[in-house]
């Protein structure tokens, strides 16, 4: 099914399978390339076998055969879209078992400055497609049809599209030797600092981008006030790693977007039927990200095709639909998935400028499976009222010439403040939930663990909200406690909650290991046995060694009093005991 690159690891930079003279083989071959990417396919049209892997690069980077198969099917348009020229698009696949890497990398310090929404993904693959099919009468098939795939566990969509409209074509034109210049270049670039603003060059220009941290605020734009003067060439500045054009993706929905987001926060089954890959990829990401800074903790497919290994198990009819926003271009989907709740059809892209016409809300029994037309086909109803001004905004903005730019943050911010005033109230009560900072003693018995979370109580939360709810930062009204009662049902309610229960624990036991350090230790070990300072010993290494792999969040000088307080307490045992704490 594909014939791979002869390249295998490569000893130093340079040309394929050729040393560097003078060169020292680095430490960890491809590290830096696999920051970002795990590896780059080319597939291409077979007459005999249909689409083809015709190059992995790495080589090392092993895909199974079920890897490699989906990205084959997804790395093409079906044949209902009816592409010519060129098309970008981007898919997700579910990671197989086994051994991923010959260099593994460890996301560790790159998630834990992360936003959840974008650290890396654990369990599947984002492959960022750039398709061309262009007519070739020297082809059999009268067509070139190839596809270069970008296959990463980074959700950083705008970046890798900015990557691809640039390599792209260099490819098409010198195939592998340019592939594996661009896969040396990569392998310069410094890793993905959150919170950095990186220079990263690739085929004579240097893509300037910032990659976001947990701690940005929501509006900020730190490339504004990153300065370039002294680089040559000019770099092209990227505003953002992963946002899409929200209006441009959203505006044949833009008088359903309460609607959509509701289905998006309450983690529900929808099905995008759209015109092609692009439409269907970019919908999928954006209705996704709508729920930012919230992560979305259900499956998501941007491209999804018949052929793809899940096809069955998400299209059975034997139990309810899966929590899964899939995206897909064949028709036949209508007919397959009809049983799900929630089905978006979009229509062709308007051509000639202005709004495209807006989907209306229809019953489900309103589908045909022959000739659905646009429209989004639910039993939903809203649980808040429509935001009229907003719509407004945007149609008077479009009206007016308004720059897209301009459209795109006044509906990205008014997504984000909807969520917000969603989240807080949670935050709030979850903030509660916390035990007292002076309750952090250091000398409870350290086989305990730190004061306890106290449990989340529904109704408790639920009757904060009449002087602590989103009124207080929304003028939406509507069925906010419905809302939250369904919310709760929801897979996002235990993403969230789970994630925010991790991020406690955690401080807890930071508080824990700041007190131990701030107390004492001489006084205390006064009147205790060996068998206890020896016990001390251990659960302060044992708080060492999280802290130091950013388990919880310490500061890096009570790291070094812990270390000092370990070496203290062992030096003040008996010799034998202090080697076998200590063994040379």
């Amino acid at each position: 099914m594909d014939a791979l690159s002869s390249a295998g690891s490569r000893p130093a930079r340079g040309r394929l399978g050729a040393l560097s003279s003078g060169a020292q083989a680095p430490a960890a071959p491809w590290a830096r390339f696999s920051a970002w990417l795990e590896c780059v396919c080319v597939v291409t049209f077979d007459l005999e076998v249909g689409q083809a892997l015709e190059l992995v690069y790495p080589s090392d980077f092993r895909l199974t055969d079920k890897e490699k198969s989906s990205i084959c099917y997804l790395s093409f348009p079906d044949s209902h879209s009816g592409c010519l020229g060129d098309t970008q698009f981007s898919f997700r696949i579910r990671q197989c078992g086994g051994q991923r890497s010959p260099w593994p990398t460890d996301d560790r310090h790159y998630d834990s400055g992360a936003p959840v929404s974008l650290q890396k993904e654990s369990s599947h693959y984002f492959g960022y497609v750039y398709f061309r099919q262009v007519k070739d009468s020297s082809m059999k098939r009268g067509y070139f049809q190839k596809s270069l795939v970008l296959v990463s566990r980074l959700p950083f969509v705008r970046l890798f599209q900015a990557l691809l409209g640039l390599i792209a074509p260099e490819f098409f034109d010198k195939l592998a030797p340019c592939l594996e210049a661009v896969c040396n270049e990569i392998d310069q670039w410094p890793a993905p600092e959150p919170g950095q603003t990186l220079n990263l060059p690739v085929v004579g220009v240097v893509l300037q981008v910032h990659v976001p941290s947990k701690v940005d605020k929501p509006d900020c734009s730190p490339l504004k006030q990153c300065g370039h003067k002294n680089l040559l060439p000019t770099p092209l500045v990227l505003s953002s790693v992963h946002e899409l054009d929200l209006f441009r993706c959203f505006q044949p929905v833009l008088t359903q977007v309460q609607t959509l987001w509701e289905l998006m926060l309450l983690g529900e089954p929808l099905v995008v039927l759209a015109p092609s890959p692009t439409v269907s990829s970019e919908m999928v990401l954006a209705l996704t990200s709508c729920v930012q800074p919230l992560k979305f903790c259900c499956d998501y497919r941007p491209y999804f095709t018949v052929h793809d290994s899940e096809f069955k198990e998400f299209t059975t009819r034997t139990q309810a639909p899966p929590n899964v926003v899939l995206g897909v271009t064949n028709p036949f989907f209508i007919k397959t998935l009809q049983h799900w709740p929630h089905i978006l059809r979009i229509g062709e892209p308007k051509l000639s400028g202005g709004l495209p016409k807006q989907v209306k809300l229809k019953k489900p029994s309103r589908l045909k499976t022959l000739d659905t037309k646009p429209g989004l086909y639910t039993a939903y109803t809203a649980h808040l009222h429509r935001d009229k001004a907003l719509l407004k905004r945007l149609l008077g903005g479009l009206q007016k010439r308004r720059p897209p730019g301009a459209l795109a943050a006044l509906l990205r911010t008014h997504l984000l403040e909807l969520t917000q005033s969603f989240v807080i109230p949670l935050e709030h009560y979850m903030a509660s939930l916390m035990p007292l900072q002076k309750s952090v003693t250091p000398w409870k018995p350290l086989s305990q663990a730190p004061p306890q979370i106290r449990p989340f109580h529904q109704d408790d939360f639920l009757r904060s909200l009449d002087h602590a709810g989103p009124q207080l930062t929304c003028i939406l009204k509507g069925d906010w406690l419905g809302l939250y009662r369904r919310f709760f049902k929801s897979p996002h309610f235990d993403g969230w909650y789970r994630q925010r229960r991790k991020e406690m624990v955690r401080k807890l036991e930071a508080l824990h290991l700041e007190a131990i350090c701030e107390a004492n230790i001489e006084t205390w070990m006064k009147d205790k046995s060996e068998v206890e300072v020896v016990d001390l010993v251990l659960k302060l290494r044992e708080k060492l060694v999280r802290a130091q792999g950013h388990q919880f969040p310490v500061r890096e000088e009570t790291l070094h009093r812990a270390q000092l307080n370990i070496e203290m307490v062992i030096g003040s045992l008996p010799k034998d005991l202090q080697a076998v704490l200590c063994p040379r």
